[in-house]
């Protein structure tokens, strides 16, 4: 059986994830590609992720919204573990239909209670959702793109408030939010320009087929979680099923199924403690990885796609997890080494982009990472990098008050 090394596990991350030197991508769409979906909870993270990545170390984040708003060969939905992503083109369809369609059957359910708890719709609340919805449908292909508060407006249906929460959590929020969110879910409605820089997280909304120029093309439930399953363990394999499990947000039983077939083998992976446990990777895909010739280092943005990418993470993470994430299990920004995470950093109210190790490092490693935070700050400019979604973590708040 073959065993992959923590050191092979490594290598593989520098290479698949596009971070060691050699392995830069030419194009925001090829990163994207290359890691499967680009977390999108936060927007700002989206634009760090890619630069951090690509070869032109140059690249603007105008690049970045030049694929997402005007060629849109990057789209963001909503898909694993009802999480924002951003993908491409042709890993959409897997996405809406390996996670998405289970994502929106329980938002409809819940949106359908919201309805019922308010007396809208009398006995039928299911059917009058569908109404709101044709209206939307209506609205954006009439406008091109609007906010939801625009859409609200629109129409008298859209407008119609539920309660959100319990107690003293409990809020109203006009349905127009709902319905917009089990369209995009269901691959007919599709977040387009933010208002404001490339930090927004408000988003404009416009029709799938409107903006992207033709509907999501259908794949089967089963085929799709097969073809998005390969496609991850290219890039985070070989793994631990409940790795693949955890990442999508499947039950056992789908993953199981998505992973049956004789393309996937049986392998060991070792731990940092030498130990190994069973795993899994594609079977035409065993061929050792070397590590990159030169050492390298990346400054990664909170909810990373390579931090955020297993449930298991003890083989680049080590003992660093108190010091970088949440109480809820969220990445701050980290530093990561040939493949391991070994500190994080933050950008302070001033301006600079302040770091920290959490291990003994060469002086090599030391220089390269003072660099890319020396180059980082003004690329980011006045940007805000405050946590969206996420919590600090211990290492990001003690940077901001040092």
């Amino acid at each position: 059986m073959r065993t992959f090394s923590v050191a092979e596990r490594r290598a593989r991350i520098g290479a698949r994830h596009r971070l060691a030197g050699g392995a830069l991508a030419a194009s925001a769409e090829e990163v994207a590609s290359s890691l499967v979906a680009i977390h999108s909870t936060d927007a700002a993270s989206v634009v760090l992720a890619l630069w951090a990545r690509l070869a032109d170390r140059a690249a603007a984040a105008s690049a970045v919204e030049d694929a997402l708003y005007e060629e849109r060969t990057l789209l963001r939905l909503m898909g694993m573990r009802r999480t924002m992503f951003v993908v491409d083109r042709s890993v959409a369809p897997l996405v809406q239909a390996a996670c998405g369609s289970v994502v929106e059957a329980r938002e409809r359910a819940k949106a359908v209670r919201m309805l019922a708890d308010v007396g809208v719709g009398g006995r039928r609340p299911e059917a009058w959702l569908a109404r709101a919805e044709t209206a939307a449908l209506a609205v954006l292909h009439d406008r091109g793109e609007c906010t939801a508060t625009e859409l609200a407006d629109a129409d008298p249906l859209l407008a119609t408030e539920v309660s959100t929460g319990q107690g003293k959590w409990s809020a109203t929020q006009k349905i127009a939010s709902r319905v917009l969110l089990l369209l995009a879910l269901r691959g007919e409605a599709i977040r387009a320009r933010p208002r404001g820089g490339w930090t927004s997280t408000q988003f404009r909304w416009a029709a799938f087929d409107t903006w992207v120029g033709g509907p999501l093309e259908e794949v089967p439930v089963d085929d799709a979680r097969a073809a998005l399953a390969r496609r991850w363990l290219h890039t985070f394999g070989p793994a631990q099923p409940s790795d693949l499990q955890w990442w999508t947000g499947w039950s056992a039983g789908q993953t199981k199924r998505a992973l049956a077939g004789d393309d996937i083998v049986a392998v060991e992976l070792q731990e940092p403690d030498d130990t190994t446990v069973a795993g899994i990777h594609l079977a035409a895909d065993l061929e050792h990885v070397e590590a990159a010739g030169d050492p390298w280092i990346a400054l990664l943005p909170a909810l990373d796609s390579t931090p955020m990418g297993w449930k298991h993470r003890a083989f680049y993470l080590g003992a660093h997890a108190d010091h970088l994430f949440d109480t809820n299990g969220n990445v701050s920004p980290t530093i990561w080494a040939d493949g391991a995470i070994i500190g994080g950093w933050t950008r302070r109210p001033d301006g600079t982009v302040a770091t920290k190790v959490l291990e003994p490092q060469s002086k090599a490693i030391t220089s390269l990472i003072a660099a890319e935070a020396k180059a980082l700050a003004p690329r980011l400019g006045d940007a805000t990098l405050a946590p969206r979604a996420r919590g600090y973590s211990p290492l990001e708040r003690g940077l901001l008050n040092a």
